[in-house]
């Protein structure tokens, strides 16, 4: 199929970037390890692990393009072992079958920074995390250098969005708030701290898909809503839910301590200079090239936040 794009990964970017293909008639296959529960009607499934590059190789045949949003479990060791071989498998399949690469990424590999964040920033080896996806950049820049396949990296921020729950404004926070709890986060509460959309980015990845070569082999920082701090928007959260506006804050001295009982916590531990200070990302790169109308966060929360609700309301029907 000429316009067959594969998906690597179903979580929230994957979900949202797979509606938006089938929405306009495109093919669509998703590729991973297990079929979705949710798949909707019309999307092609092949199972695929990524560290096989046999199955990964038949899962790209036939496509002219990839979108890699595959979401590892949070845990260093697990990123070393994995993210390495799995980038370098992606990219050998892409080569062997001509097919462009919408890469999302993140931004920490470029370590603890003062100024918004650009994309021409140097790569960083400070830290465990930000280490191994400086490498992963490493890897598919060389690949794009030496010819062997098209690559565009597409860098959010920390994201958000209707049900998703593994995120600083999810389960732990805007879920919270859905229950009568406050919001526990782990982002200080008044310093400002840039937060991206899924469906955005899910746009974003869909933009580029239809871009030019010429927007491939670099980096863009992903469009974001204007930059506010947690405690506004767990106030825009709760006024959408008509509940108080409470937060609390874990500070970052305690969260090794605690990482002993809640392992995850000592993981963003490692990832302390994305939320103690502000945290902004500069997308103008983006907006001169592409459109410049992210989802404000006063449409964005309030569905982010009702989605958290829905279930419970259906639970006391």
């Amino acid at each position: 199929m000429d316009n067959l794009t594969v998906i690597l990964g179903y979580g929230a970017t994957g979900r949202n970037v797979v509606e938006r293909l089938l929405a306009r008639g495109d093919a669509v296959r998703v590729a991973q390890r297990s079929r979705p529960a949710d798949l909707p009607p019309g999307a092609q499934f092949i199972a695929c692990d990524g560290l096989d590059s046999a199955s990964l190789d038949a899962a790209i045949r036939g496509a002219r393009q990839v979108v890699m949003a595959i979401g590892l479990a949070y845990d260093a060791k697990v990123w070393r072992r994995v993210w390495p071989p799995l980038m370098s498998h992606v990219l050998s399949a892409c080569e062997a079958h001509g097919a462009r690469l919408v890469f999302i990424d993140n931004l920490y590999m470029l370590g603890p920074q003062t100024a918004p964040l650009t994309e021409d920033m140097p790569l960083t080896d400070r830290g465990a995390k930000p280490a191994i996806r400086a490498e992963v950049t490493r890897l598919w820049r060389a690949a794009a250098e030496a010819g062997r396949v098209r690559v565009a990296a597409i860098r959010p921020p920390d994201f958000y969005g209707p049900g998703v729950g593994n995120s600083h404004l999810g389960d732990t926070a805007l879920g919270a708030l859905a229950q009568g709890k406050p919001a526990l986060m782990v982002p200080r509460a008044d310093l400002p701290h840039d937060f991206a959309f899924v469906p955005d980015i899910g746009r974003a990845a869909v933009t580029l898909l239809d871009a030019e070569d010429s927007a491939f082999n670099q980096v863009w920082n992903a469009p974001c809503a204007p930059t506010r701090t947690p405690r506004e928007l767990v106030a825009l959260a709760a006024a959408a839910l008509g509940r108080p506006a409470r937060l609390q804050s874990l500070p970052i001295w305690t969260l090794p301590a605690l990482g002993l009982a809640v392992p995850s916590l000592a993981e963003v531990a490692d990832m302390a200079f994305t939320f103690d200070r502000p945290y902004r990302v500069d997308w103008s790169k983006w907006a001169k090239a592409f459109w410049d109308d992210p989802t404000p966060f006063e449409i964005g929360i309030p569905l982010a936040a009702r989605s958290f609700a829905r279930p419970l309301l259906a639970a006391a029907a």
